[in-house]
């Protein structure tokens, strides 16, 4: 029985002990990670990262509390898929670059102007459909703009990372093709209207992440997070959802294979 992390940033330098993190993952049947970049540095860091470990891979992307930087930064990641394209091209073994992300809309914090963000937005949704790469949203209080963004492109395919929202826009997400990605959040939360949301996400669009060093899941709030911390995000999702950790073993890894197109 394994598991995914399909979103952390263990990567980033800032972070320590990553090697000890994977080891520790590792034994606790966490037996991939996905490092996800969140601006050109982490970017660049998440793909060299990945390129040195097996069952590592790595997305690139522009958080949307940058988004003021501009549209600049879109030249950077694409370089950065182009050039893993062509070391795979030559048939160099490399970790490759799985998706475009993380992007989108964070009307909770506004730490960029909204319009900044959505031109952001629009930039990486171009560049994901040019590279056939999904992509890792994030999205918070912002779902008016979003979806009406959203729809404006066609074959685009994700995550909706960190989700915590409500019901209805699950629903949209899943009805959209979209995935759901669950973390540690999902553990503490008071609200019986998220519990009863992560309960009904369809075992088909599912994911787990952690959000490594954040959202640090109970049993070990405040601490620092890291990936072998699934197991205990998918305990408590089992029992919330009444099934055991075996099935949503096989149906998280199925998607995470599926939109990640882990098996290589």
């Amino acid at each position: 029985m394994t598991f995914t992390d399909t979103h952390c940033h263990i990567h980033e330098s800032s972070y320590r002990q990553a090697q000890l993190a994977i080891r520790r993952a590792t034994e606790a049947g966490v037996e991939r990670l996905i490092c996800v970049g969140t601006d050109e540095v982490s970017s660049r860091e998440a793909v060299q990262f990945a390129r040195k470990r097996d069952n590592v891979w790595a997305t690139v992307g522009l958080h949307p509390h940058d988004a003021s930087i501009g549209v600049a930064g879109i030249k950077v990641l694409d370089d950065l898929i182009i050039k893993d394209k062509k070391m795979l091209d030559t048939n160099v073994h490399v970790n490759n670059i799985v998706a475009v992300g993380e992007c989108g809309l964070d009307y909770f914090y506004n730490n960029s102007p909204r319009d900044d963000q959505i031109t952001l937005l629009h930039a990486q949704l171009e560049l994901a459909l040019r590279h056939d790469l999904p992509v890792v949203f994030h999205v918070r209080e912002a779902f008016d703009d979003f979806w009406p963004i959203f729809e404006q492109y066609k074959g685009l395919r994700g995550v909706l990372h960190s989700f915590t929202d409500n019901m209805s826009n699950m629903e949209r997400g899943v009805s959209e093709g979209l995935y759901i990605g669950v973390n540690g959040i999902s553990t503490f939360t008071k609200d019986q209207k998220q519990l009863d949301m992560f309960a009904h996400i369809p075992s088909s669009r599912l994911l787990f992440e952690t959000d490594a060093p954040y959202l640090t899941p109970a049993p070990h709030r405040g601490k620092v997070n890291e990936p072998a911390f699934i197991t205990h995000v998918a305990h408590h999702l089992a029992i919330l959802r009444s099934i055991t950790l075996e099935e949503l073993s096989r149906d998280t890894e199925r998607n995470a294979n599926k939109l990640f197109f882990l098996n290589k």
